[in-house]
């Protein structure tokens, strides 16, 4: 058989929990759907940096946030002995890598990389980036062709919905959804797949959504009914908030008193950008199933991390809870893997650069697992999966060890550390320390031991977990996200400086 081709296509925090074929009866995707059917569904894969920098850059090395540095959305230096470029310390990204595997390459959406720009090694590289800095608004791709194609619709600052303060406020676009940042994505995914070329084909399409702002277009704007969505589930709040950068990061995006009505009102919103890019996601569907090969097409669906929507009385993403962490992960090659499958074996992010370079027919497992390998019988699953967030000797480290039914996480903030078992309390509402503690030891002891490696250096104090004393994890403040490249950076001193080089002009 010759080369498969691989498609890769992921959505921006997007929870595990959010597809109708995987037990969502709350909303309608009928495209993700028909990728369940299409091959494996994964249920217990984890994003092993909850963020988005460090998440895209586990896809695209094969390798942990301890080796690309990239442990937050900013990238640590180096240590002693590591390459100071990525891929020196990971080897060539994945784009690179197929290409050298004579493949075509195609990269569409968001990547939000360092430098914004990056070369990441695809023939094609087609950016839809949600902010834009000095200069880069002309740069990016799906921005610039609203400006010369759609000029009508260039004065919108944020094209995906407004930010700031209105993070988690229920939207709708500011552009119809044939406009729309998924259309255009999908758009451009369809022009690519039907590209005349003897090589196979990798392809990368990343979509915005469902990332606040929660903005669908008509009619996905009132899609869902928010007295039909069910309101956030909710713990003590001394274990919701024992990870101290949820309250943080709830302060910083204007999430800190959220009640019920507006949480289901949000969900209602964040399910029709779903359904949104479901729809989408048909079309670069259809595009593959037209071709003749689309049975020797390795796809691979899956989020960069989830999002808490309210529960454990948190915004945003960056813990280890299953909101945050666990995603949806699909993958199908009708012409060797099986349909409509559910698996249980740990997989998590970096384990696509494996898929990809193994389907391929030259495996390069680097810091992953070899998932085709389990799904064929020839390599054993993994046993246990580490999550990291943070910089070591920062009070934002923390790790997740998970193995079998339980979940460990440790704090460097005061040294604090949760035991759920997932299995029996898939919510996490039921803290397990006291009655398991020979489970907190074992679990414990292998975090130690991943951590003991050189790349784990600043993370232990004497052959323990280091624990920094209980602080604040950063400085409490706003995060204002304006458009920044038509130097918009925040809220004026006075309310009419905004009218200082503004006038109203009015209809003829």
């Amino acid at each position: 058989m010759s080369k498969p081709n691989v498609l890769f296509v992921m959505t921006d925090q997007q929870r595990f929990d959010t597809i109708a074929a995987l037990g969502n009866a709350h909303i309608y995707t009928p495209n993700m759907d028909r990728l369940v059917r299409r091959g494996v569904t994964f249920t217990n894969a984890y994003t092993t940096t909850p963020v988005c920098v460090a998440a895209r850059y586990t896809i695209r090395t094969g390798c942990d946030a301890l080796t690309t540095r990239a442990t937050c959305n900013q990238i640590s230096p180096p240590l002693p002995g590591q390459a100071e470029t990525m891929e020196g310390r990971c080897g060539p990204y994945l784009a690179r890598t197929m290409r050298a595997l004579e493949y075509r390459t195609f990269g569409i959406g968001k990547f939000h990389s360092h430098p914004t720009f990056e070369d990441l090694g695809y023939d094609v590289h087609l950016h839809s980036e949600e902010l834009y800095g000095k200069g880069e608004r002309e740069r990016d791709a799906y921005a610039s062709w609203i400006a010369k194609e759609h000029p009508h619709f260039d004065f919108v600052e944020t094209l995906m919905g407004e930010r700031t303060e209105m993070y988690y406020m229920p939207q709708m676009s500011p552009l119809p959804a044939h406009l729309g940042v998924e259309a255009w994505a999908a758009a451009r995914a369809v022009e690519q797949l039907a590209v005349k070329d003897e090589r196979p084909y990798f392809g990368f399409v990343s979509f915005v959504g469902p990332h606040p702002p929660l903005a669908p277009p008509i009619p996905f704007n009132r899609m869902y009914d928010p007295d039909r969505m069910p309101s956030p589930i909710r713990g003590d709040l001394r274990v919701d908030h024992m990870d101290g950068f949820i309250p943080y990061m709830n302060q910083a995006i204007w999430a800190e008193d959220v009640d019920d009505l507006r949480a289901r009102c949000c969900k209602a919103r964040y399910y029709g950008e779903i359904s949104y890019i479901d729809q989408c996601l048909g079309h670069v569907l259809d595009a593959v199933e037209r071709r003749p090969d689309a049975d020797n097409t390795v796809i691979c669906f899956f989020a960069d991390h989830g999002d808490h929507l309210g529960d454990h009385h948190a915004w945003q993403k960056e813990s280890f809870f299953e909101a945050s962490a666990h995603i949806p992960f699909l993958v199908s090659w009708p012409a060797k893997l099986p349909k409509d499958a559910k698996r249980d074996d740990l997989v998590c992010l970096t384990d696509l650069f494996a898929i990809a370079t193994g389907a391929a027919g030259k495996l390069e497992t680097r810091e992953g697992h070899d998932v085709l390998g389990v799904l064929e019988n020839r390599t054993a699953p993994r046993e246990t999966l580490f999550g990291f967030y943070g910089p070591p000797g920062d009070r934002r480290f923390k790790i997740m060890v998970r193995q079998g039914e339980w979940k460990y996480i440790y704090f460097a903030n005061g040294g604090m550390e949760q035991l759920f078992n997932v299995a029996q309390d898939p919510h996490e509402l039921t803290l397990r320390n006291d009655d398991a503690p020979d489970v907190v030891k074992r679990l414990r002891a292998k975090a130690v031991e991943r951590l003991s490696k050189p790349d784990g250096a600043g993370t232990l104090d004497g052959g323990d977990l280091l624990a920094l004393p209980h602080g604040p994890v950063r400085e409490r403040k706003r995060v204002l996200q304006f458009d920044g490249s038509r130097r918009v950076l925040g809220f004026p001193e006075r309310p009419q400086d905004v009218l200082k080089d503004w006038k109203l002009r009015l209809p003829e």
